[in-house]
């Protein structure tokens, strides 16, 4: 008896399929390039192709399929999203230019954002108006909702984006002017209130407009996607990764997609997450590089760290504030452009630069034959010789590295060097990059990342991975099996759940059990919908409770979480003592004889999903180890090629040891074990890498 689990992964590279069976742990995998104009002809393709690999019928997979997906990041980093409208309270129509005035260079003169996700000329006003109280003081008008429906219908919108004033707290006129445009324009419409029902006017707005902007964009590939399943004959349903690390059914991804702005990442680190459990680590940095980005995420105590919000399309990469900040709970990670993709260029210092700019799937790196002219991470690695042309995907996409050479020398020329060490200065500025990136997303989150463990995964994360521990002063990484589709094997382990908040600004002493609880009960009653959606009974659902709180008077808040229940099971003293603590934490200090103001109210619905285990459990090794060849191989700038065995992953059974340089090469990556480091192939199969200690001088 069989019971095949499906999970899909759009990258912004390579489409990653993954394939378990859930009764005998069998697994298996496969790759193939994005087609990020028309995303399902890859999709097909890679599953299409797995099947066939695993002698697998579509009728056999009756469980639900579990997709994650960059398209909604890539949408709004691109400006390839749906034409929308907004349409918001009179004398409110600049907010998303005006943004909050928050300067995020205050000596920058020519200080960029990233454009509005609806245009200003899509912006439409209404006479309307709801005070800070929920007391709705005007109501639309029908004559007024005929006008603008005119509009937004001559402007041929393909969705309609609806923040006013305060509807936080009372959302009857923006219900109203969402049931009229519906039914005049016949074009998926959304309200503030159901997707980010918090204070603050720009961020609320900006998660609005981003929600609307993409809906043109999920909503037609999700019903191509379903109608094929169908057409194919899988039994299973679609259910969509978040950002939150958790799943829910695809019309629901459909109606909220700005939730899905961090899918694919939070994937991976749901991944790191059950590695860090099964290996007994504490503290494990997921290290995650694809063929367009590199992604660090921080696991403590076997759990990702969740932020509130996320900042997507940045104008500058690690300037926070450029970008948009959208109210949408997120795996809180670092995610930068350094990807096998990333292309290297002189900048007007005659400086090396990789990154962020990418040369995506199509026409991707030089390498790839497919018309590609600037040098990409990728050709460096095919130069240095850590990656072999010839077997790159297992052979069915072979490299080219005399383009990769030719790309890298129109480089070369302009930094004054030879070709070979422009593409290690290429290989060395990408690893700084990241680490870099990734020691920054330490210090923010208050973690000093010396020594703690790497684990490795991605297309091209494990080739670059002890290059980047040894920046980040990290002596151990875990390869793991698979790994270069393991985001997609995450989303096989992530529970259903949602993610809900809402705004009710009190004294936390001054809350009435009444006005707490009715406002508690329409977030359940929320969360048990969008979980039955997802095929989870009633029975089966978890609730936690938490608030964003603050001290009276000030301007930012923290979350803390109270606990789990039917019910609110906190008293007023026992949120502020949560609180305080929470707050002596982060600060060092609590403020004395000041009363905790409660802002916004969060509410987590769960359901643990069915566990999965691959059989992973791999024979002990027998005999010598025994490389399948070797190759020159360049490791750093101005030093001689080594000549460095090249392994077989398959016929490294537990217990097997050999030492750097080497390789190790499967189907879909290549693990690059740097000169100074120890291998050690554990029960699972996993590599585990250790630098060897050097001796005291």
């Amino acid at each position: 008896m069989t019971d095949w689990r499906l999970a899909v992964d759009i990258g912004g590279t390579f489409t990653d399929v993954v394939l378990l069976d859930a009764a005998s742990g069998r697994v298996v995998v496969d790759k193939t390039l994005t087609t990020p104009n028309a995303p399902l002809d890859g999709v097909r393709t890679g599953v299409t192709q797995l099947l066939a690999k695993a002698d697998v019928k579509p009728g056999e997979i009756t469980a639900p399929i579990v997709h994650a997906t960059t398209l909604i990041t890539n949408a709004l980093i691109e400006g390839k999203t749906g034409l929308a409208g907004l349409v918001t309270t009179k004398g409110f129509g600049d907010t998303l230019l005006i943004r909050d005035e928050h300067r995020y260079d205050m000596y920058d003169l020519q200080i960029e954002f990233p454009p509005p996700p609806i245009a200003r000329e899509l912006t439409f006003e209404i006479d309307e108006r709801t005070d800070a109280r929920g007391n709705v003081i005007i109501k639309p008008t029908e004559a007024d909702l005929d006008a603008l429906a005119v509009q937004l219908g001559a402007a041929g919108v393909e969705s309609v984006a609806i923040c006013c004033l305060n509807s936080y707290v009372n959302a009857s006129n923006e219900q109203k002017i969402a049931d009229h445009l519906r039914a005049a324009l016949g074009v998926p419409v959304c309200i503030s209130a159901e997707i980010s029902p918090q204070i603050r006017e720009y961020p609320r707005m900006v998660t609005t407009a981003c929600n609307a902007a993409t809906m043109p964009v999920i909503g037609p590939y999700l019903d191509e996607l379903q109608k094929w399943l169908a057409s194919e004959g899988f039994g299973g349903s679609v259910l969509m990764m978040l950002s939150n690390g958790g799943v829910v059914s695809a019309d629901d991804a459909a109606r909220g997609p700005i939730r899905l702005v961090e899918s694919g990442p939070a994937a991976g680190a749901l991944a790191g997450s059950w590695f860090a459990n099964r290996l007994g680590i504490d503290r494990l940095l997921c290290f995650d590089m694809g063929g367009t980005t590199a992604k660090a995420c921080l696991i403590e105590q076997g759990e990702p760290e969740l932020t509130n919000t996320f900042e997507v399309a940045r104008a500058y990469r690690f300037k926070k504030g450029s970008g948009f900040p959208v109210s949408v709970p997120s795996v809180d990670l670092v995610e930068i452009g350094a990807g096998g993709g990333s292309l290297a260029r002189v900048d007007q210092f005659g400086l090396l630069k990789v990154g962020p700019e990418s040369s995506g799937a199509d026409p991707g790196p030089a390498s790839y034959g497919q018309g590609g002219t600037i040098p990409a991470v990728t050709d460096s690695d095919v130069i240095l010789g850590l990656l072999d042309p010839a077997e790159f995907l297992g052979g069915d996409m072979p490299l080219d590295r005399s383009l990769a050479e030719g790309a890298a020398q129109t480089v070369a020329s302009g930094l004054g060097l030879e070709m070979i060490d422009t593409a290690a200065g290429i290989h060395e500025v990408v690893n700084q990059n990241m680490a870099a990136a990734a020691s920054m997303h330490g210090v923010e989150m208050g973690v000093d990342l010396r020594g703690i463990p790497l684990i490795a995964f991605g297309g091209a994360g494990p080739v670059h991975a002890c290059g980047v521990a040894e920046l980040l002063e990290s002596d151990r990484v875990i390869f793991p099996v698979n790994a270069s589709v393991l985001s997609a094997f995450g989303t096989l382990v992530s529970p259903v759940r949602i993610d809900l908040a809402r705004s009710m600004p009190r004294l936390i002493d001054k809350v009435t059990d009444a006005e707490r609880d009715g406002l508690l009960e329409e977030l359940r009653d929320e969360g048990r919908r969008v979980l039955r959606a997802a095929g989870v009974p009633d029975e089966a659902i978890v609730f936690r409770y938490g608030v964003d709180a603050r001290y009276a008077g000030q301007g930012n808040e923290i979350t803390i979480w109270v606990g789990e229940g039917d019910t609110w099971p906190a008293t007023a003293a026992g949120v502020t003592v949560a609180f305080e603590s929470e707050y002596r934490r982060i600060y060092g200090m609590a403020i004395p004889d000041v009363a905790v103001e409660a802002i916004t109210w969060r509410l987590s619905a769960s359901a643990t999903t069915s566990l999965v285990e691959p059989d992973d459990s791999i024979a002990d090794h027998a005999g010598d180890v025994v490389p399948k060849g070797s190759r020159p191989m360049v490791f750093s700038r101005g030093v001689d090629a080594l000549d460095a065995p090249v392994y077989d992953r398959t016929t490294l059974g537990a217990g097997a040891r050999f030492t750097g340089p080497a390789v190790v090469e499967e189907r879909e990556t290549t693990s690059v074990i740097r000169p100074g480091w120890d291998v050690e192939v554990a029960r699972d199969g996993s590599l585990i890498a250790t630098r060897i200690a050097k001796e005291p001088s």
